[in-house]
């Protein structure tokens, strides 16, 4: 459109208009003269403008998705990257409390066979030395480790170190095939040896071939000369078959060992062996053992409630007791019936002032005379 007079006149006049309109509805104010144009314009556009607006909204709310992903990315990011650490916490917590368990249990078996241990962790396992099963810790010589010590841990028996570097030491698991160690049998004292058959059993030879055993026994180590590679009374496991006797010179028993050598973690290396023999003090306790212990002291308390029940009723009555024989205070003791507690001549009855008037009895003797 090209710049003419007649167009320049024709914005003047349409800007006229339209202040005039203005300063026309402002002065009108609530009675406004463009009141009903206006709401007659609102008719007619407002479905046209909806109608726009519902074409537009899903182009608008796509382009407001993409302008908006960014952020939403990165929030979602960072809620999975706190949903992990929380999950690491947790994580962190059972494991810590795990380490817990493992090492009081440690200790506890460590002290019940008056063992000097050295903790180790285990830090890797894997075949070495033409054995199958073995496992490497993080203790060495400079912890004071040597070869041929024992390896136990809250369980039982775990092996016996074999190689010892100067932060590091192997040890071979009591699974393995090419381990042997001395065994006795709980109670009978029967003597056998233990040899790994590469899972989670021992196979023990019994030397006496009518050796009485049945499943549920349970064994420890025998022992070795000079503790070395095996100190005694460590547990090893319980027997779960017997075979038969066919004449042999020994018979054969398959043990479960008590530790489980595919989730090992804390151990602990016996450096100062024991001075006298634990023999099957370091034994855990048998389940009905356990059991029949929780009754009788359940009985003992019951027992001992009992008794202190009965004493504090004794006590009680002898308080009682007491009080009544309490001694009156004097001159308020009631008289015998021999003593003032007769009527008197005016018929009343003297028992309740004989006592706080001990003259009376003589002034009626003295008027009667």
């Amino acid at each position: 459109m090209r710049d003419t007079r007649e167009s320049r006149l024709l914005l003047v006049l349409l800007v006229s208009i339209a202040f005039a309109l203005i300063t026309m509805d402002i002065r009108g104010g609530d009675d406004s003269p463009l009141d009903g144009p206006r709401e007659a314009a609102a008719s007619f556009f407002g479905p046209v403008e909806e109608g726009v607006a519902g074409a537009v909204d899903p182009f608008a709310n796509a382009i407001a998705a993409v302008r908006d992903s960014g952020d939403r990315h990165d929030r979602i990011s960072e809620l999975e990257r706190e949903n992990a650490e929380l999950r690491q916490e947790l994580g962190s917590d059972a494991h810590r409390e795990s380490r817990i368990a493992q090492l009081d249990e440690l200790l506890q078996t460590a002290g019940a066979g008056r063992y000097g241990i050295v903790g180790a962790q285990v830090i890797a396992i894997g075949a070495g030395q033409g054995f199958s099963w073995t496992v490497t810790i993080d203790a060495g010589s400079e912890d004071g480790l040597a070869r041929d010590m024992t390896v136990l841990n809250g369980d039982g028996l775990v092996g016996r170190v074999t190689t010892v570097a100067k932060g590091t030491a192997t040890v071979l698991l009591a699974n393995d095939p090419g381990f042997t160690v001395g065994t006795r049998l709980e109670g009978s004292e029967e003597l056998g040896f233990a040899t790994g058959r590469g899972d989670n059993t021992l196979e023990v030879q019994l030397l006496n071939q009518r050796a009485e055993v049945e499943k549920g026994d349970r064994m420890v180590t025998f022992g070795s000369a000079d503790n070395k590679p095996f100190v005694p009374g460590v547990p090893v496991g319980e027997v779960v078959g017997v075979e038969r006797s066919n004449g042999d010179l020994t018979r054969t028993v398959q043990v479960r060992p008590y530790a489980a050598f595919t989730q090992l973690d804390l151990v602990g290396v016996v450096v100062d062996p024991p001075r006298d023999n634990p023999r099957d003090s370091v034994l855990p306790e048998r389940p009905e053992d356990a059991e029949r212990r929780a009754a009788e002291n359940d009985a003992e308390a019951e027992e001992e409630g009992a008794e202190e029940g009965e004493a504090n009723e004794e006590q009680g009555a002898g308080d009682e007791g007491a009080a009544d024989d309490f001694p009156e205070p004097d001159g308020l003791a009631p008289p015998d019936e021999d003593e003032g507690g007769d009527e008197g001549e005016d018929g009343g009855q003297g028992t309740e002032f004989g006592a706080l008037a001990p003259g009376r009895e003589r002034d009626s003797t003295a008027s009667r005379s």
